[in-house]
């Protein structure tokens, strides 16, 4: 070999060599930067933290862990539940998806419930199993603000940043709870009827059961009804979970023979309650289409629903499909978030491309970048607060 050869050689050497270190410096800068968490700031100076308690049954574990992804936040605190329906291996599996997200594995944010609870969906089984999850929340985590209910076919339709960010000029002991006093036609047919879920105490699987009489509608207490999903103040579980009177045990007795008592309970319990009935918001903020008259469940949505959606002002919408083609348009457009990677916000520091995910590295997780489709769901926030304040008694 030539010297001039012997010199290129060399010089090619060295620099494969510097390039090398390089990468590995850059590699360990990378690893060490994503295992250490940011800390997190709770309370009325920083921006609020919400509770999430997401549940499904059986064949929906990648429903949930799409819905968790699509709206996590550090800040924040979830907790999965697949019911007795699901398997353990779908739990196991739910688990080992969830501990794959680096965020995740750093800010252990994230539990997945390991003894499921029975559940029947018209049942007051429903009630017992969401008490559950807000006083393991309550027990768990000390700092968040709202407790929030998602199913598996629900979804977000604004960022976690979004909903913080408009979220922290409301007062924090404020329930969007949706509620009416006109019970109508429920009466007859949901109130006063007496029946029982078998989710309470069979093992296996049974639908409810109607008894052959009926009872009259209490005086003692006045039935409020709406929306089963809800976006409840943390002082408000406390009270329901822990209750320094005794009107949430004895509304608890109640509804546990009431058909489809979620529509109910919390309703009741909240507008009874001298120290929390005026402090409802009447929106469950969600978008849904509903026939007229309303059948037991809203319209699936697809992507022919997706501009009225988008403009409806609303944090969240049901029912979806699995995989309907419309998550990908909230996905793509909205929530700027690319498959099997959480929602960007202005927490995530890393290199955004179809190959690295920008949440794989982080930076304070204290501070918001709304985006623009904050502005609609601002809008709607700031028309409820309006009402709010021009309506001094909520419960009606």
């Amino acid at each position: 070999m030539g010297a001039e050869k012997k010199w290129l050689f060399t010089l090619f050497s060295a620099a494969l060599l510097s390039l090398i270190l390089l990468l590995f410096s850059t590699i360990s800068a990378f690893t060490t930067s994503r295992l250490l968490p940011s800390s997190v700031h709770r309370g009325l100076h920083h921006p609020p933290a919400f509770a999430y308690y997401i549940f499904g049954g059986r064949g929906d574990k990648d429903r949930i862990f799409r819905l968790l992804l699509a709206v996590y936040h550090p800040r924040n605190r979830y907790l999965l539940h697949l019911n007795h329906e699901a398997s353990d291996g779908d739990r196991q599996q739910l688990a080992a998806m969830v501990k794959s997200v680096p965020a995740i594995r750093a800010f252990g944010n994230v539990d997945v419930l390991g003894k499921p609870d029975r559940m029947t969906y018209s049942g007051s089984s429903y009630i017992a199993t969401t008490l559950h999850a807000a006083a393991v929340l309550l027990k768990i985590d000390s700092g968040w603000d709202w407790f929030i209910t998602l199913s598996a076919m629900d979804y977000p339709l604004i960022t976690q940043d979004d909903l913080a960010h408009v979220l922290s000029s409301v007062r924090r002991d404020l329930n969007f709870i949706e509620h009416t006093s006109d019970i109508g036609w429920k009466e007859s047919k949901r109130i006063n009827p007496i029946v029982v879920d078998p989710g309470v105490y069979l093992a296996r699987r049974s639908q409810i059961f109607h008894a052959t009489e009926q009872r009259p509608t209490p005086d003692a207490f006045k039935i409020f009804t709406g929306s089963p999903w809800v976006i409840l103040s943390r002082s408000f579980l406390e009270y329901c979970v822990l209750g320094w009177d005794n009107l949430p045990r004895t509304l608890l007795m109640y509804f546990t023979n009431v058909v489809w008592s979620q529509e109910g309970y919390f309703h009741s319990v909240i507008c009874n309650s001298l120290d929390f009935k005026n402090k409802t918001v009447n929106s469950d903020l969600r978008y849904m289409i509903w026939d007229n008259p309303p059948k037991i469940d809203p319209h699936f949505l697809h992507s022919s629903d997706f501009d009225q959606m988008a403009q409806s002002g609303a944090a969240f919408a049901r029912q979806f499909q699995q995989n309907d083609p419309v998550l990908n348009m909230v996905d793509n457009i909205i929530l700027n978030r690319q498959p099997n990677r959480p929602t960007p916000g202005a927490w995530c520091s890393g290199w955004n491309s179809w190959w690295t995910d920008p949440c794989s590295q982080w930076r304070d997780v204290n501070v918001l970048k709304p985006g623009s489709w904050a502005k609609k769901f601002e809008k709607s926030i700031t028309n409820l607060h309006d009402e709010l304040s021009s309506q001094p008694n909520q419960c009606k």
